[in-house]
């Protein structure tokens, strides 16, 4: 993580020479490396979820975290705010940190040790 944030402009500069897109993609990698930990640890409780035989429960998770919330979101933050690109950006990591505290809150609940295989 700490390699995206301080080393982005090198990452990035390694594939464009457009100081645009540099600084897009600069912020991109900085914002976005924020939400790396809580993606990993979602995808683990997604994980243990389909290992259970619960596949419906990250299924609708990832219906409602990735689809109903993020690019509502996504569109609102870079639309009818001044953070244009980086409205994008920021939503990816906010719903990386939401996909996990479901993920978590639901897993805790226990409901998947009811599924049948």
């Amino acid at each position: 993580m700490s390699s995206f944030i301080a080393g982005a402009r090198l990452l990035v500069g390694l594939f464009t020479h457009d100081p645009v897109v540099l600084e897009h993609g600069v912020t991109y990698l900085r914002i976005i490396s924020l939400g790396f930990p809580f993606y990993a640890f979602g995808f683990v409780m997604m994980s243990a979820f389909n290992g259970a035989g619960d596949t419906r429960t990250p299924t609708l998770i990832n219906l409602v975290v990735f689809w109903a919330l993020q690019l509502p979101l996504a569109w609102l933050l870079s639309h009818h705010t001044n953070l244009g690109p980086s409205g994008v950006f920021v939503t990816l990591a906010v719903c990386f940190s939401v996909f996990a505290a479901i993920g978590v809150a639901l897993f805790r609940r226990g409901g998947w040790k009811l599924t049948r295989v």
